[in-house]
């Protein structure tokens, strides 16, 4: 996608306070990663390679991706992974899969090996611990995938433990309430890449004028598609920090861009700082 499209890449930075994170952790940086759909089309060499620049310029603990990494054929994850293999970080770099990496015949197995094969651990409905026992990282499926089942994993973690979920569609925050999320990172929507100022993204009030336009222009104009309309449903949460309950919700506007492109919607690298709160 040209620059012209997408627009100049963004580097969002945020500071969590998270109850009974350990004083040890306090400060401790972590990068996310996101629909990078990296297919020819969709990311230029040069904004990934700016994205993996930034990352590695904020020296950070831990680097997390949160899905997309394709569009829809596999092949291309193989060049992407040898290109993500240049992110630098401290205790290494976690991914989960979005519904592209899952939607195709094999799409799932070659990504996760992809990914694997270069040092990034994958994981799907899986707890790790690279910043200590005190603070876990919940990997889950995706959203859109039969596998997508919250309570066996979220149940391992007792209540009073801090912990940050990775979870591609934003959607799933909603089924995740019963339980403690202290940070859920997602993507998957784009940051619904037309933002019009003082309105917000353009799929949180499009429905309102979509009835008046004719079924047979509908096709033509963005957002108007009835499979764009599936996408999310929670478009309120398409970009930027949430409460859903008593949980939080970051949303990145990821790196790939679709067509036509990008209006006051720029792709995005964030930075994210933990803190203990008081």
């Amino acid at each position: 996608m040209h620059r012209l499209l997408s627009g100049a890449l963004s580097i969002e930075k945020l500071t969590i306070e998270i109850s009974g994170l350990p004083e040890s952790l306090s400060g401790t940086t972590l990068v996310q990663l996101s629909d990078l759909h990296y297919d020819g089309l969709r990311l230029s060499e040069e904004m990934l390679a700016e994205a993996i620049e930034t990352s590695n310029a904020a020296y950070p603990d831990l680097i997390v991706l949160t899905g997309d990494y394709i569009t829809d054929d596999p092949d291309p994850i193989y060049p992407l992974a040898q290109r993500l293999q240049r992110l630098k970080s401290r205790l290494g770099t976690y991914a989960i899969l979005g519904n592209h990496d899952i939607c195709y015949a094999g799409a799932r197995t070659t990504v996760t090996r992809a990914l694997t094969n270069v040092g990034i651990q994958v994981l799907w409905n899986q707890v790790a611990y690279p910043l200590s026992d005190p603070l876990p990282i919940v990997g889950l499926a995706d959203f859109w995938s039969r596998e997508f089942n919250p309570a066996p994993v979220m149940n391992l973690l007792d209540r009073s433990t801090p912990r940050i979920v990775l979870s591609h569609n934003p959607d799933s925050a909603m089924r995740l309430k019963p339980w403690r999320v202290d940070l859920q990172l997602s993507g998957h929507s784009h940051g619904g890449q037309i933002v019009i100022p003082g309105l917000g993204p353009f799929p949180t009030w499009y429905q309102s004028i979509r009835d008046w336009v004719p079924k047979s222009l509908r096709p033509w104009i963005p957002y108007m598609r009835e499979d764009y309309y599936k996408v999310m449903r929670h478009w309120e949460w398409a970009q930027g920090l949430h409460h859903v309950g008593s949980n939080r919700l970051y949303v990145n506007r990821g790196l790939g861009t679709y067509p036509p492109g990008r209006l006051f919607c720029p792709p995005e690298v964030t930075i994210i700082t933990l803190t203990r709160s008081t």
